[in-house]
């Protein structure tokens, strides 16, 4: 770090794994939180800054290239970006055919957007964890504020705020085509009339009202939970650069070796969290009788 104070392992770990918060302190005020301790403080109000600006930035960066792609397609021989583009969509558009039986126009699209989006999110995992934080660090020495206190997370699915976020508005759509397609009384019977029937009911609700309810809590946890655990393997390989020139040496293979296994999963996780949209969707659409 940028200052003259000698961070632990520990102070390492937690300052990497510390979101840049902003909120309103019970003593302090409106401002930036100086450790987790007070971004708890904060409460439900205070704004995870580094999310923010990292999942719409890579969000814009998203529609920038497939809109650019979009404008300069050609029939023609294609060049390599209009090929990735196309690749994409038909493997998208070939899952949302193999997994969604009903008809809807909106699917297809929602299912290429959190592909493409949580795959960039996870991609900045890849990024060296202490490159961006340390220029922002040296950035804000400038402006007068200690290194120690500037916090910066740029893997926006490292945090459970995103993922939630995300999950939970899948989940609202998922409850609202439940009703549309088969109205709030096929959706209620969905409820309570399965799987005992209707001398089942109280048991019929708490079995499918965990079913439901579990479907945006595994969906956030299970990309947060992995996106967590593989930055954390990046902090602590970090580590290693400073316990020498042997460990420095091994740190760059190992950093290398975790590096090439992680597009692996953040790929993976991206796939996952697609399919289960589309699925969860295709639930939404069919009657049961």
């Amino acid at each position: 770090m940028s200052s003259s104070e000698t961070l632990t392992s520990q102070g390492y770990i937690q300052h990497h794994l510390t979101n840049l918060t902003l909120g309103v302190h019970p003593e302090h005020g409106l401002g930036f939180a100086h450790n987790s301790a007070e971004a708890a403080e904060m409460g439900f109000w205070a704004i995870n800054v580094d999310t923010m600006f990292f999942s719409i930035l890579l969000g814009v960066v998203f529609i920038w290239l497939f809109r650019k792609v979009a404008d300069n397609v050609t029939a023609g021989v294609p060049g390599g970006a209009q090929n990735f583009v196309e690749w994409i969509v038909d493997f998208v558009e070939e899952n949302v055919r193999g997994s969604f039986s009903g008809k809807n126009p909106m699917v297809a699209p929602l299912a290429l957007t959190i592909f493409v989006w949580v795959f960039l999110m996870n991609l900045m995992d890849l990024i060296p964890v202490d490159l961006i934080p340390h220029l922002f660090g040296q950035l804000m020495a400038v402006l007068g504020a200690d290194p120690h206190h500037v916090y910066l997370k740029v893997v926006p699915t490292t945090d459970p705020n995103a993922t939630f976020g995300m999950a939970l508005m899948v989940f609202f759509m998922v409850l609202y085509y439940s009703i549309k397609m088969k109205g709030v009384g096929g959706f209620l019977g969905e409820l309570t009339l399965q799987p005992f029937g209707k001398w089942g009911m109280p048991a019929n609700l708490i079995l499918e009202g965990i079913s439901l309810l579990s479907k945006p809590v595994s969906l956030a946890l299970r990309l947060f939970g992995n996106m967590y655990a593989g930055e954390m393997i990046f902090i602590l390989i970090a580590l290693l650069y400073s316990g020498g020139v042997v460990l420095a040496g091994t740190a760059g293979v190992l950093q290398f070796v975790w590096a090439v296994f992680h597009i692996l999963i953040i790929t993976l996780q991206a796939f996952i969290f697609m399919v289960l949209t589309i699925v969860y969707l295709d639930m939404a659409h069919q009657e049961h009788h």
